[in-house]
């Protein structure tokens, strides 16, 4: 009764709009034009795992009391909403309570202000919310922006400082209708939504005296967030806006802690794909050596996921220091921080926007009082008795010390932080090389505690240093899985259907033409052999044809899409059809995110199962071929002089009988369907618990298809 009085309050107040008010935030002392926020994701509050909870409440409030930031930015996925086997994702109460409660403690020991909190929809927060404002949107009762009224879908800040604006702007793509997991995977960004945040974008463009940088925020990595219905991606708002980065969260450090991405305008690139970027530095051709003031500069911005608060317990703090952006991560899984440092000039090589930096360089007069000294700023719960800052030459192979000075603070009459310099001579670091200089800084506490920030390569002239992705890191950030989707589906049909049908277009309506081919078998044309033999098991062959048509026209289950109440949807390789209450009939919903359901089928199940049951007919006419050699009978009129060229020689009696005769390529085979039916049980397990599903009643032929394809074939060949 209380949730439902929530949600008619809630809607009293919830504007039309999906843009919501701009709020400016003065920011007073120094040090000037500094001005620093932190950025937290991806909490998984827990019923079944309190500990998250209780360690973000030990440690996150006492640690921004200490960084004193302008912002906090929560990017999504405040609650975990899964079963304790994982297998059930809807919303749970219990779990948005507990985030209430927890918030409302860290604000009050920060000290800061609650409105300088923003939290974000994950799609965890989404799972089965039928309706935003609905009765199982607890997002929107419980979150630091619900409370705050905060309830559309964009929402921008402009921190002022005394020479420039920093534009922040957050917004929520998850589903319009959120459907339970697993397929609630991607970003879902409408054209409406794209034009919202374009327009918070460039509030400022041509009405402000002072610079702006722009920085978005949001939950899903641009890699996991789909196209609008005309297209249009939150990439070409971004690069429109002339954004410096977007930070996000979603994918967690399992999938590696590089997780940061560089975008560029496509036409300024020597190959643009909407599917792959191969590294995460996108390369422009021309020079960006042009100092015309006719000659716009390239767009682009930084892409930067952070790592998950639920295992890695990780914060990051973003700087803007004189308009230009860089950051730290760190993680509590030691305890809490008593110092955390962050050099803000100069930059990390790795992460600066080349662009910008070498046209600063190159164009620009040098402005003393910034690129004249080393920067960092210092957090510390203990005073600081000495900061040091090192700078490290790599060329002789090793690293040798080639600056070591002390660094002071600055300092002003009223400061929201300590801001160390020390002075240097630029010119003395150019080097075409962008990673032969390394950059650390060490600060010392009253305790006598030392902390050293981690080595940092950075570049006097602008020039970009290497990045790279391990495999695990490419798949996530570096493949377009929205765009990729139907390209990779579309190429398993392509090579199922050949495999199956090229055989039977080659020899299937001719004995002798089979006999022929059979007589000539070998390595060479292993595939079609295989396939061909398939076909001599008819039912099975037809079976395949027709269960791959089956997945094609028609539904794969049908199962309970949201929370609770309301009729069941069907699930096709295009995404959910839901029949939902008075919304009428919606279509289509999930796409692309039932890829994680279709491709996984198609490639972990239903490939190798067809694999297997060629595999197994070939055996059983490699094992009659065994028979009638040892027999000493012809087959089908082909003399056993042409058997010289088979696939295996069959007049070395030993020979055939260790590899034919025991039969043990069929025992192994045997087991490889026994693995493949116990993946393809888990997957429908998982499924059933998910969805709410009965494997007889609501996906039968999915379901039993598989095991029993394989049970006849097993069948089959056995003779």
């Amino acid at each position: 009764m209380g949730a439902a009085i929530w949600v008619l309050f809630l809607c009293l107040i919830v504007p039309s709009s999906t843009t919501g008010k701009r709020e400016i935030i003065d920011v007073k002392g120094g040090p000037d034009d500094v001005v620093w926020v932190v950025q937290l994701s991806d909490l998984h509050f827990s019923v079944h795992h309190s500990e998250r909870a209780g360690d973000f409440k030990r440690l996150v409030g006492p640690t921004l009391s200490m960084i004193n930031p302008s912002l906090v930015l929560v990017t999504g996925d405040l609650t975990d909403g899964k079963s304790k086997d994982l297998l059930i994702m809807k919303q749970d109460e219990e779990e948005w309570v507990e985030y209430q409660k927890v918030m409302e403690d860290v604000v009050q020991r920060s000290g800061l202000n609650k409105s300088n909190f923003y939290d974000l929809r994950g799609n965890h927060d989404n799972f089965g919310v039928p309706v935003i404002g609905g009765l199982f949107d607890f997002f929107s009762m419980y979150s630091l922006n619900g409370q705050l009224r905060r309830s559309e879908l964009v929402n921008s800040v402009t921190v002022k400082t005394g020479k420039r604006k920093l534009l922040f702007v957050g917004f929520d793509s998850t589903m319009s209708a959120g459907l339970r997991g697993p397929t609630n995977l991607f970003g879902h960004p409408t054209d409406q939504l794209l034009s919202e945040i374009s327009s918070e974008l460039s509030q400022w463009d041509f009405k402000s005296a002072e610079p702006v940088t722009k920085i978005s925020f949001g939950h899903f990595p641009l890699s996991f967030s789909a196209a609008s219905y005309t297209q249009k991606t939150l990439k070409d708002i971004f690069l429109k806006n002339s954004i410096s980065a977007y930070l996000c969260g979603h994918l967690h450090t399992k999938f590696g802690k590089n997780l940061k991405r560089q975008h560029k305008s496509g036409h300024h690139l020597l190959t643009s794909s909407k599917y792959l970027q191969l590294y995460p530095h996108e390369t422009p051709v021309e020079s960006t050596r042009n100092c015309s003031s006719g000659v716009p500069p390239v767009e682009e911005f930084w892409e930067w996921e952070m790592g998950d608060w639920r295992k890695s317990r990780a914060m990051r703090i973003l700087a803007i220091d004189s308009g230009h952006v860089s950051f730290v991560d760190t993680n509590f899984k030691s305890g809490a921080k008593e110092t955390i440092i962050l050099p803000t000039f100069p930059l990390d090589s790795r992460y600066m926007l080349t662009t910008l930096s070498q046209h600063q360089y190159n164009c620009q007069p040098v402005d003393s009082l910034f690129y004249g000294s080393v920067r960092a700023l210092v957090f510390s719960a203990s005073p600081i008795v000495s900061v040091v800052a090192r700078i490290y030459d790599s060329s002789p192979g090793n690293l040798l010390t080639v600056m070591e000075t002390s660094m002071r603070k600055r300092e002003d009459a009223s400061s929201r932080g300590d801001l160390y310099t020390a002075p240097w001579n630029s010119k003395a670091f150019e080097d075409p090389s962008p990673d032969r200089f390394w950059l650390q800084i060490e600060a010392t506490d009253s305790m006598g505690r030392s902390t050293l920030t981690e080595l940092r390569p950075f570049s006097a002239k602008g020039i970009q240093a290497k990045l790279s992705w391990t495999w695990k890191e490419f798949l996530v950030m570096g493949c377009q899985w929205d765009a990729l989707y139907y390209p990779i589906l579309w190429s398993f049909y392509l090579l199922m259907f050949s495999v199956l049908l090229i055989p039977r277009a080659i020899f299937g309506f001719s004995k002798k033409k089979y006999n022929s081919f059979n007589a000539s078998k070998g390595f060479k044309n292993l595939m079609t052999w295989v396939y061909a033999e398939l076909y001599r098991v008819p039912l099975v062959w037809c079976c395949m044809i027709v269960y791959l048509f089956y997945l094609l026209l028609c539904p794969w289950l049908f199962g309970q899409v949201f929370t609770e109440g309301g009729e069941r949807g069907y699930m096709t390789y295009k995404g959910w059809v839901v029949n939902f209450n008075k919304m009428g009939k919606l279509e289509f919903l999930g796409f692309p995110d039932i890829m994680v359901v279709v491709l996984s089928h198609l490639f972990l199940v239903v490939l190798p199962s067809f694999c297997v049951a060629g595999a197994l007919a070939a055996e059983r006419g490699m094992y009659r071929d065994h028979l009638l050699s040892v027999s000493g009978k012809k087959k089908d009129d082909v003399s056993l002089e042409n058997k010289g060229s088979a696939l295996f020689n069959y007049s070395q009696p030993g020979r055939s009988k260790s590899y034919i005769g025991d039969r043990w390529i069929r025992n192994i085979l045997l087991v490889v369907s026994l693995a493949i039916c116990w993946k393809h049980y888990k997957s429908c397990r998982a499924l059933m618990r998910a969805y709410e599903m009965n494997p007889l009643l609501h996906f039968p032929f999915y379901s039993l298809s598989i095991p029993a394809l394989l049970a006849y074939t097993v069948y089959k060949t056995s003779k």
